[in-house]
């Protein structure tokens, strides 16, 4: 699911921006003239949505910032070299900490492979989280592009595991061959649902916590992934590239014989937790992806970059589940996405390019959510 933010930024170009650094206080303090102030000053005019907010980490990809049960703690990963990681890793931050490149949050991943898409477990204790740590130590080959078009690799790889905050792996809950990822949990605590090619095409499952009574979900071609639990656990949302001509059938076929995806035509789908009732949300155009439900359950925020011409911007999006009343949230010139709401409701993590320096790192941040 991550790596899909490596592709969408080749789509955007980066606009420039002071080069500012915020701390757990609420102000920042602006490196080249030293001057000081409220946070705040990251919420463009029109984010209404946002009280305030927090920038967390400077440099490096960073993304899906997930939160405990609790809301007292966050895993997310990252490529940041200066953590000493050559390619995505898990790390685990407390709810109010801010990391510089020199201080790095303690890593929960082998450091080995790549990983993807943890989730805290009900317990608060362990996560999930999928590697390919099992079948290589290396970062697996990344390719961008096929034929002019932007590709995503499938890692045949990938599988999920369960890890205490120790970082230890206590469980491995997939061990079919081919792709096992973009694991998350319901909020009931029942449920895992997850990404596999085990049918032969990209389809949603779920399973127990433990991971028992493994369902297929989803049944019909196309890229089905990155799916979220509503917050009493009776629907999924997700987004799905969905091949509709012979053309773009044989294309999405061949390409997922080479374990490959194209990740830049996507719409949101929802279904309720069994499967049952699928229907698709969104038409949108373009990539419309990292879907996540408001706490009231009854609407659903989302990046998107349908309202882009040339690919870029991607901005946050309100959409009720019955497709109506959509809202623009972010007003940013480049990228925000994976957007993850607390559980009490009151904030919301999400990955941003908002005060990189006019470079490419992604960073994340958390806002105070206000209605």
């Amino acid at each position: 699911m991550y790596r899909i933010i490596v592709i969408l930024l080749l789509l955007v170009t980066i606009s420039s921006c002071k080069n500012e650094r915020s701390d757990a206080s609420g102000y920042s303090t602006d490196t080249t003239s030293g001057a000081t102030k409220k946070y705040d000053s990251l919420i463009y005019p029109e984010e209404t949505h946002f009280k305030s907010i927090r920038q967390v980490t400077y440099g490096g990809d960073n993304a899906e910032a997930y939160w405990s049960f609790d809301d007292k703690q966050l895993v997310f990963q990252s490529n940041n070299a200066k953590w000493g990681v050559g390619c995505d890793q898990m790390f685990l931050m407390n709810a109010n900490e801010t990391f510089t490149d020199s201080i790095a949050p303690p890593m929960l991943s082998t450091g080995k492979g790549r990983t993807t898409c943890a989730y805290f477990l009900p317990d608060n204790k362990h996560i999930i989280y999928a590697s390919t740590h099992l079948k290589q130590d290396e970062c697996p080959d990344t390719p961008l592009k096929k034929d002019g078009k932007y590709i995503w690799p499938i890692y045949d790889s990938y599988d999920i595991f369960v890890a205490d905050l120790e970082g230890n792996i206590v469980k491995q809950l997939t061990d079919e061959i081919g792709y096992d990822a973009e694991p998350t949990v319901s909020p009931k605590g029942d449920k895992i649902v997850f990404t596999s090619t085990r049918s032969g095409d990209l389809e949603l499952y779920t399973m127990n916590i433990d991971g028992s009574d493994v369902k297929q979900i989803t049944h019909e071609l196309g890229y089905d992934g990155g799916a979220f639990f509503s917050p009493d656990g009776s629907k999924l949302i997700f987004r799905s590239s969905r091949p509709k001509t012979e053309e773009e059938i044989k294309e999405y076929k061949d390409l997922l014989a080479e374990g490959l995806v194209q990740p830049t035509e996507m719409e949101l789908y929802i279904c309720n937790a069994d499967g049952s009732d699928l229907r698709q949300l969104t038409d949108l155009g373009n990539a419309n992806w990292s879907p996540f439900f408001h706490p009231s359950g009854d609407k659903v925020l989302f990046s998107s970059n349908f309202e882009a011409k040339r690919g870029f911007p991607f901005n946050l999006y309100l959409i009720d589940i019955d497709g109506k009343n959509l809202k623009r949230v972010t007003h940013g010139e480049t990228f925000d996405a994976f957007p993850v709401f607390s559980n009490d409701g009151k904030y919301l993590a999400f990955s941003s390019n908002r005060n990189n320096g006019g470079g490419r790192d992604t960073n994340l941040f958390i806002a105070e959510w206000r209605d």
